[in-house]
């Protein structure tokens, strides 16, 4: 069957691929990513678009992108994302594979949106021990490195770090090991999927602080530090750590 993946360029992507690829049923025919059209970076990772351009040419599987007009509301996204499923389901793409592991409300999500259309979703990581599942993903020799780090959970120290058995240790307990909660997002640079790694440098850790847009502006953040509500939200996620990967 024929199938795209969604990329971020992180580890749970590059796991669920290569793990599809050791069964015949799936033919991937793209990694699909939605990039910010201002910056020409992934949404909420951080990471420059030329890195996930030489990450798909290490794979030999084309990239397909999606491009996000700056504060993005809901509504812009299900539009692009609807644009970009009817022209993949024209190639004769018929399944949309995810890296999701265990939230049950993004998967219904997700599939309620592809059914509209007629295509399914595939998750091949689905329900499986996220413990066990990272420590496999280094056992089978993937690398990757931590681009964003939310503060509520983690310090600025971890980003920049390699995912390896140091980095499992020193995470608090209440984190997730595979960061499915929104913890911290990762950039995977080697492993089996790629024919020679990733080249890039660590440039620089910036602090980002993000608050709502106005209601009725979408649901997404405004990167400019300011609280756009009349009473101030307390309950936001809004204050992230980017290290900066460099091409080489």
């Amino acid at each position: 069957m024929n199938a795209y993946i969604n990329w971020s360029g992180g580890k749970d992507a590059s796991f669920a691929l290569w793990q599809l690829q050791q069964q015949p049923d799936y033919r991937i025919r793209y990694l699909f990513t939605t990039l910010s059209e201002t910056f020409q970076r992934v949404s909420m990772h951080g990471v420059r678009e030329v890195l996930l351009d030489e990450q798909a040419r290490q794979t030999g599987i084309p990239l397909k992108k999606a491009y996000l007009p700056e504060n993005a509301s809901m509504e812009d996204y299900n539009r692009i994302m609807s644009t970009q499923l009817a022209e993949l389901q024209a190639e004769g793409i018929s399944h949309a594979v995810f890296g999701d592991i265990f939230l049950e409300d993004l998967r219904t999500y997700r599939e309620t949106q592809l059914a509209q259309i007629g295509m399914e979703g595939v998750f091949p990581l689905w329900k499986k021990d996220s413990t066990q599942l990272v420590k496999d993903f280094i056992a089978a020799g993937f690398k990757a490195i931590i681009v964003c780090v939310n503060a509520k959970y983690l310090p600025a120290s971890f980003a920049g770090r390699i995912i390896d058995e140091a980095f499992l240790a020193d995470l608090p307990a209440e984190v997730d090991p595979c960061g499915e909660n929104g913890e911290f997002h990762s950039f995977v640079f080697d492993g089996p999927l790629f024919s020679t790694p990733v080249a890039f440098t660590v440039g620089e850790t910036v602090e980002r602080v993000y608050s709502p847009v106005r209601n009725g502006e979408g649901n997404c953040y405004k990167d400019d530090g300011e609280n756009c509500f009349q009473q101030e939200t307390t309950d936001w996620d809004t204050r992230f750590y980017f290290c900066d990967l460099l091409p080489v």
